[in-house]
């Protein structure tokens, strides 16, 4: 703008520029020509009087002209004048053009900066609607409606409102939950009778197409988490809510419950009464949120010491602390009017709910439900006396029959693992990534006539894997991060494992990782033949565990007496060191194909290394049935032994990574196989 301003005032000269000095001297006497020019600092305002003023000046210099003519100067004079008017005009005209660009220019720039401000303030709106649907805010919306089904229940539990009206608004909510973070806000800040208030004029309603699932378990991670079991009820329910089902869970309020992971944790002040032993018993209601999930704490008032402990499990009087909270579990779902499809219960701690469901609370209202009960380890099964099945008001005489409780091997007792089956529509089997334990005599442990009498109903389903965690394309503790499409970071990953660990660095050499839960899972004798091998082989080897405390001397002199440059042993667990171990290997040493918690071989895979069984004695167990991850596992790497795979990567190192790219490919998380048969599973049961 400033250059064609300048232009511009540079078009108008002085008049001696114009006409020469003589002829200006001439005109002196009569009228100056006068044109406005411009200044850097000139408004718009000010151009346009400029050119009206040119204008004039026009006028003017016609009246000069004429009187020329009439003054008598010679003939040829007066053309030389007039062609130095001439010029003159052309120039002014030649300005006003200028002046004109340059004043379309500035109404040029000044739309622009108008564009550049609408668009800065659109920016800001986008900015903000970002905030509002960031991961914080997106997971207030989310637990808006789990929160408001909890205080729903707390309501009819207090006598505000009666089940049948419970039972109505919860459909309300359930029908339309995406609509609930809009209309319910701050609802922790509102007592229940304006909340009451809110949703009886809540009345848009849509068709329910999901399932309504209760699980009723001991375990749920973060609050309580001891094995496979709580991290199992929190994936799978979060996949299932997150595509459409409505989940609730039930747990005992644990005196050793983690309040850090339950958001809105609240005392309901409302109690309900459940029978036990002969009697009624109050209990005290807690609710709170975990991972979007609506989780009810059963909190016993005269049996406190139940659930008032240092630890979830091991005690003697497990049987009547777990048979209490699953007959409250029932007679709470009953009383607050809930209405679920399905009925998830786990494991021997809960499985007496299907002979209380069928033999009671089937008739009570909750004709429509459905028991699906999962079982994560055969091993862990209950004996009692026939007659403590009374003490939750069931009939042993009825139920001590060798078709439903009768343990399979001692008579005398029953066996309640054996009631969850017998009892239940569906049977889902967790399993790792090994084959199916009911098809083999030394993984029933005694159940085994059972199994085979109720196969039609028994399914098995792969643990799910946490992403969120365990993914190399997100990973914030890796120094590159990397895919199955683009594998260019695992190199620098493994190019800062070996800097850390202050290996040699010699890009083609094979890097070994081993993770272990207890390196005294692995043994002395083992470790020195393992450490032999790959130092025959070239390659570099880690291991890091978190040993027991008495194996660290031993571990720690072992380690020196090594004098190997190409051997690092990490005795104490270190969680960004391990995810780099496993970005920055090539192949993984994995204690156990079967642990549900640690998940090594998933882990491997998914950090595009090739999990290799440690044991050179492991054997794949050939059965009819298996998961698909399983199968793939098994058939890729489970029968490949650490010598053979530090052939094959060394002798056909193309093969070897398409073959650990189709691995990273692989989705096994809680949404792909695991979620398809549990959706399978309710979905058989319902049309029963």
């Amino acid at each position: 703008m400033e250059a064609v301003m300048n232009s511009a005032s540079a078009a108008v000269r002085p008049l001696h520029y114009v006409f020469g000095i003589k002829q200006v001297k001439l005109l002196q006497h009569h009228q100056t020509v006068c044109c406005c020019t411009s200044r850097n600092n000139e408004k718009i305002d000010g151009l346009y009087s400029g050119l009206s003023h040119i204008g004039l000046e026009d006028h003017k210099n016609m009246e000069v002209l004429e009187s020329f003519q009439s003054s008598g100067i010679a003939k040829e004079n007066q053309n030389d004048i007039w062609k130095l008017f001439r010029e003159t005009q052309r120039n002014i005209l030649y300005l006003n053009k200028r002046r004109l660009m340059a004043l379309e220019e500035m109404k040029k720039t000044q739309q622009e900066k108008q564009s550049l401000l609408d668009r800065v303030e659109q920016l800001e709106l986008e900015l903000a609607s970002i905030r509002n649907s960031s991961p914080i805010a997106a997971s207030g919306k989310a637990t808006m409606w789990p929160q408001l089904l909890l205080q729903i229940d707390s309501m009819v539990l207090t006598g505000m409102i009666t089940a049948e009206e419970s039972s109505n608004l919860r459909g309300l909510v359930i029908n339309n939950k995406a609509k609930v973070a809009d209309t319910f806000s701050d609802i922790q800040l509102k007592g229940d009778a304006e909340i009451l208030k809110e949703l009886r004029h809540f009345s848009v309603k849509c068709k329910q197409t999901g399932f309504h699932i209760v699980h009723i378990c001991t375990e749920l991670a973060p609050v309580a988490s001891v094995g496979s079991l709580a991290l199992y009820v929190t994936g799978i329910s979060s996949e299932l809510q997150e595509n459409g089902n409505l989940v609730e869970v039930i747990l005992p309020k644990y005196a050793s419950l983690d309040l850090d992971g339950v958001e809105g944790l609240r005392d309901t002040k409302a109690e309900f009464y459940s029978y036990f032993d002969g009697n009624w018993h109050a209990n005290k209601i807690w609710t709170g949120v975990v991972h979007g999930i609506g989780v009810t704490f059963i909190e016993p008032v005269n049996r406190a010491s139940y659930f008032n402990r240092d630890m979830i499990y091991g005690y003697s009087d497990d049987f009547e602390r777990f048979s209490y909270f699953s007959r409250a579990s029932l007679d709470y779902i009953l009383i607050s009017g809930k209405k679920p499809g399905i009925l998830h219960i786990h494991n021997w701690e809960t499985a007496i709910i299907g002979p209380l469901f069928w033999d009671g609370f089937v008739n009570q209202g909750l004709g429509d439900a459905r028991i699906l009960f999962t079982c994560h380890d055969f091993k862990n099964q209950r004996l009692e006396h026939p007659d403590k099945l009374a003490l939750c008001g069931l009939n042993p005489s009825r139920l001590n029959r060798h078709d439903r409780l009768q343990d399979n091997n001692k008579k005398h007792l029953v066996n309640i693992l054996k009631g969850g089956i017998v009892y239940s529509n569906k049977v889902v089997i967790m399993s790792p990534t090994h084959s199916d334990e009911s098809s083999n005599s030394s993984l029933g442990h005694g159940m085994e006539s059972t199994l085979e009498i109720h196969k039609e109903k028994l399914l098995l389903a792969p643990y799910g894997f946490d992403c969120t965690i365990w993914d190399p394309s997100k990973d914030t503790f890796l120094p590159s991060n990397y895919s199955a499409d683009d594998l260019q970071g695992k190199a620098i990953c493994k190019a800062a494992l070996r800097q850390r660990l202050e290996f040699s660095s010699h890009p083609s050499t094979v890097v070994v990782g081993c993770i272990c839960s207890d390196i005294s899972d692995i043994g002395m004798e083992s470790l020195k033949d393992i450490i032999q091998l790959i130092s025959q082989s070239g390659a570099q080897f880690i291991l890091m565990g978190s040993s027991k405390p008495g194996l660290n001397s031993a571990l720690e002199s072992f380690y020196r007496s090594l004098e190997d440059e190409d051997v690092r042993i990490i005795s104490t667990y270190d969680e960004a060191l391990s995810h780099l171990i496993l970005a920055g290997a090539d192949i993984i040493l994995c204690p156990s194909f079967h642990d549900p918690l640690l998940q090594m071989p998933l882990k491997a895979l998914k950090y595009g290394a090739a999990p290799v069984a440690l044991s050179s004695n492991f054997k794949h167990n050939s059965v009819a049935r298996s998961t698909g991850m399983s199968e793939y596992i098994m058939s890729s790497f489970g029968n490949t032994s650490l010598n053979e795979a530090l052939d094959q990567i060394t002798k056909n190192p193309s093969q070897w990574n398409q073959k650990v790219k189709d691995g990273m490919a692989k989705d096994f998380s809680w949404g792909a196989e695991c979620y398809d048969i549990h959706l399978n599973a309710y979905t058989s049961i319902k049309n029963l």
